[in-house]
């Protein structure tokens, strides 16, 4: 493909609450072996994007380990590759990023030193499938400035937190608001844009130059009248899982068949970095009923309608539903467990009760297995 990648994976999300105390929101654990950061690196590797570069800020440990080796996605290469960019400081600048464009702007010899002529432009906390060779195609048959992914909203009530845009007949991109407190529109941008490249050092050195660092509000927005940008529409499954409740509704989503089906066994796959670990044992008397539950895990209790992370343990006599219990938990005997996302490393001791009884309850323990 003609295009190198940059990947949005610095910000925070306060929506987020206690799941990013430990973590960046990228890095969050999806579908019980996978993180949201390997759907984007995914989608470019199928599209044959060679050159990737990572842009890390926020609680970037976790992220950076999982990214330490390219190979688990085929950019072990060559020619091109993964290259992962945290703030650093040089003779020219000494802050953090300030934002999306700024991000980009202390990183712009990635680009510089590149040859292909389109960019890919996209955010990591979102879960889909995408061949980015369609996107291109369409970009250059529109002979656009920019193209943004979009897609109509599932659903308007909560669509203040996402941009919104609207297209005339020819799909050209007429207004574009930047998480209106009342929306106009219900198709909204996805965070995934194709860019030449030389316009896009252009358009970030300008902004760079007017103390200007957010990449919507300050190139999609303010170039909008001058730049032709287009809506590339999709009607696939796409989900944003910068808030608790819909990174649960997220996970619970994988719990259907027609969803698994979609990225796990359908051409494209989807790639994340593999550990080695047994299956998954279930002991006698353990009942399982519509779970995901992932290598490493023993279960002697019930589970229902839930998603169970790598390498944990569920005791006797325990009842989990509706619930998502990430890596490396030990859950004691007659433990009650219900709407609820139980941090990793969690110990959660015997005849423990945990119900969210008005949402989905963040289940914090502290363990006395790390305390040595």
């Amino acid at each position: 493909m003609r295009a190198i990648g940059i990947i949005l994976a610095g910000g925070n999300s306060h929506r987020m609450k206690e799941l990013v105390s430990k973590r960046a929101v990228p890095a969050m654990p999806i579908a019980g072996s996978y993180r949201s950061i390997d759907f984007v690196l995914s989608n470019m590797s199928n599209s044959h994007i060679q050159k990737v570069g990572v842009l890390t800020q926020y609680n970037a440990q976790s992220l950076n380990e999982h990214l330490s080796s390219s190979k688990w996605w085929d950019f072990g290469r060559k020619q091109g590759g993964l290259f992962v960019f945290t703030p650093a400081v040089t003779a020219e600048n000494n802050f953090w990023y300030r934002g999306t464009a700024d991000a980009i702007y202390q990183n712009l010899s990635f680009l510089k030193s590149s040859h292909e002529p389109y960019v890919v432009v996209a955010s990591a906390d979102c879960i889909y499938k995408l061949d980015f060779n369609k996107v291109l195609e369409y970009h250059i048959d529109k002979k656009a400035d920019i193209t943004v992914v979009c897609k109509d909203a599932d659903d308007i009530k909560d669509i203040d937190r996402f941009g919104t845009i609207k297209m005339d007949e020819n799909y050209r991109i007429t207004e574009f608001e930047e998480k209106p407190i009342v929306a106009k529109a219900s198709t909204i941008s996805c965070g995934i844009y194709i860019i030449r490249r030389r316009a896009l050092i252009e358009m970030v050195e300008k902004s760079a130059s007017e103390d200007r660092y957010d990449f919507v509000r300050d190139i999609l927005i303010r170039f909008k009248d001058i730049k032709k940008i287009y809506g590339y529409k999709i009607k696939t499954y796409w989900r944003n899982i910068a808030s608790v409740d819909d990174y649960f509704s997220t996970n619970m989503d994988f719990l259907k068949p027609e969803i698994r089906n979609y990225f796990f066994r359908e051409y494209p796959d989807i790639y994340s970095k593999v550990d080695d670990l047994p299956p998954a044992k279930y002991n006698v008397g353990a009942q399982v009923r519509n779970s995901l539950v992932a290598s490493g895990t023993i279960i002697n209790g019930t589970v229902e309608d839930s998603v169970i992370f790598r390498d944990t343990y569920i005791g006797n006599n325990c009842y989990i539903k509706n619930s998502i219990v990430l890596n490396d938990v030990y859950i004691g005997d007659n433990t009650h467990i219900e709407n609820c996302i139980v941090e990793s490393h969690d110990t959660i001791r015997a005849n423990s009760y945990h119900k969210g009884e008005t949402g989905i309850k963040i289940v914090v323990e502290e363990s006395d297995r790390y305390l040595l």
